[in-house]
C-alpha cells in the first residue's frame, strides 16, 4: 500500500456515522474483533432538530455510534503489517499490458502487480490519468468543520448537545453536531469531542476566497486547517451567532480545528482500465449527508476481493463483474446525497425556487434522513 499523505490525518472527515458496512469491511480487513461494536466509538440514542432559537422543534429515539476519522485509520494502519505501508509516496504515472500493470513512482521505483487498486479519493491521481476529462460538481454551498473538546464546552451546550445526534435547520443553513472519541481516540467522558458539520450557501465565484490563506496563497487541492486565514475563521464565527441555533455557534466558536469542505460530488462512468481499478472516492464521490464515504469505500473493497476469489483466476473477468455490481450502488448514493442536498443547492438560486425548497423542509424528515443506512437490492 503506497500513500501520499504522511502524519496525523485527524483533519481528513473529522466525525463519521457508524453505518452498515462500515463495521463489515474493517472486520474482514483483520481489524481487532474487540475494537468493533460499541468500542469503535460513542453511541447516542436519540436525534433532536433544533431551530435557529435553539429550541427542540422534533425529536425521536434512534441509536447510532459516532466515531472519528483517526479512530477508523489507526485501526486500519495496526492491521496492516508495517512493511507494507509506504507513506509519503507520489505516484507519477500507470503503465500495463496484458500480464501486468506498472505503477511509476516518484524517485523512479517501479513496483509491478496483477493488479492495481486507486483508494486514492477525490482528487485521485490515478482517476486523474485515466479518466483525465470527468470533473467534480460544485452544487453551490460549503461544510464547515469543526472540532471541540469536551471540557472545552460551556456546561448548557454539553447538556443540550452531548448525548444527542443533533440537527440545526434554520433557515438557510444546516448543522450536524455529535460526539466523536478524543483526539487520542479515548471515549472517557470528558476526553472527548464534539464534531460540527455547517452547510453554508457559497458561490463558486467566491469559493476562492474563502480557499486564500493570509499570505495570498490559493489552495485549489484542499485548505489544511493550519492555513485557514484568520479573516476568513473571523467571519464564520460571527456568521455562526447570526444564523444558527446558540448551541451550535458556542461548539464552533470553542473549537479546536476548524476546516472547510467545499461539497462536490462525482459519478466515473467506468471503474476498470485493463489491469487497474478505482473504489471508494476515487470512484464515486458523494456529498456528505448520506455518510456513505467509508461505507462505500469498504463495500467497493469487499465486493472486489469476492470478485476475485470467485473469478477462476481471471482476473479481468472479476472485474467486470465487480464494476457491474458497485456502479449502480455507487450511482445511487450519488443521487441520494443530491436529493439530500438540494435544500442547500437552491440557496443560491432564484427566490421562487429558494421559498419551495423551505416549503418542503420538514424538520423531522430532515433529522431522519440525514446519515441513515442504505439499502442496496
Amino acid at each position: 500500500m503506497f500513500e501520499r499523505s504522511t502524519g496525523v490525518l485527524e483533519g481528513r472527515g473529522a466525525g463519521i456515522t457508524v453505518l452498515p458496512g462500515l463495521v463489515e469491511g474493517f472486520r474482514a480487513a483483520g481489524v481487532d474483533e474487540a475494537s468493533l461494536g460499541a468500542a469503535l466509538g460513542i453511541e447516542l440514542p436519540v436525534r433532536v432538530a433544533l431551530d435557529r432559537s435553539g429550541r427542540i422543534v422534533a425529536e425521536r429515539r434512534f441509536s447510532q455510534v459516532m466515531t472519528s476519522w483517526r479512530r477508523l485509520y489507526d485501526l486500519l494502519r495496526a492491521a496492516l503489517p508495517k512493511q507494507l505501508y509506504h507513506s509519503g509516496v507520489t505516484l507519477e504515472r500507470i503503465e500495463q499490458n496484458d500480464a501486468r500493470v506498472t505503477a511509476c513512482l516518484a524517485g523512479g521505483e517501479h513496483v509491478d502487480a496483477d493488479l492495481l487498486i486507486g483508494a486514492d479519493g477525490l482528487r485521485s491521481t490515478v482517476r486523474g490519468q485515466l479518466l483525465p476529462e470527468l470533473k467534480p460538481y460544485y452544487p453551490g454551498y460549503i461544510a464547515w468543520r469543526c472540532l471541540t473538546d469536551e471540557s472545552a464546552l460551556p456546561a448548557a451546550a454539553h447538556a443540550a448537545l452531548f448525548q444527542r445526534y443533533s440537527v440545526c435547520v434554520a433557515p438557510g443553513e444546516q448543522g450536524i453536531g455529535y460526539a466523536v472519541p478524543g483526539q487520542d481516540g479515548s471515549l472517557q467522558a470528558g476526553h472527548r469531542q464534539y464534531n460540527v458539520v455547517w452547510y453554508h450557501p457559497v458561490a463558486g465565484t467566491d469559493l476562492a476566497q474563502l480557499m486564500t490563506d493570509d499570505t495570498g496563497r490559493h489552495h485549489t487541492s484542499g485548505m489544511p486547517p493550519s492555513h485557514l486565514s484568520a479573516r476568513v475563521k473571523e467571519g464564520m464565527l460571527q456568521l455562526a451567532h447570526a444564523r444558527l441555533a446558540p448551541q451550535f455557534a458556542e461548539a464552533i466558536q470553542r473549537a479546536r480545528i476548524h476546516f472547510l469542505q467545499p461539497i462536490l460530488d462525482l459519478e466515473s462512468p467506468r471503474l476498470v482500465f485493463g489491469r487497474v481499478v478505482i473504489i471508494g472516492d476515487a470512484a464515486f464521490v458523494a456529498r456528505p449527508h448520506v455518510a456513505m464515504g467509508v461505507p462505500k469505500g469498504a463495500g467497493d473493497a469487499i465486493a472486489l476481493v469476492l470478485a476475485v476469489q470467485h473469478g477462476g483466476g481471471n482476473i479481468l473477468s472479476a472485474l467486470d463483474q465487480f464494476e457491474a455490481q458497485r456502479l449502480r450502488i455507487g450511482r445511487a448514493i450519488v443521487a441520494r446525497g443530491r436529493y439530500l442536498g438540494s435544500y442547500m443547492e437552491a440557496q443560491l438560486k432564484p427566490a421562487a425556487e429558494r421559498e419551495r425548497a423551505e416549503q418542503l423542509r420538514v424538520f423531522d424528515q430532515v433529522m431522519m434522513e440525514t446519515a441513515m443506512p442504505m439499502a442496496f437490492s
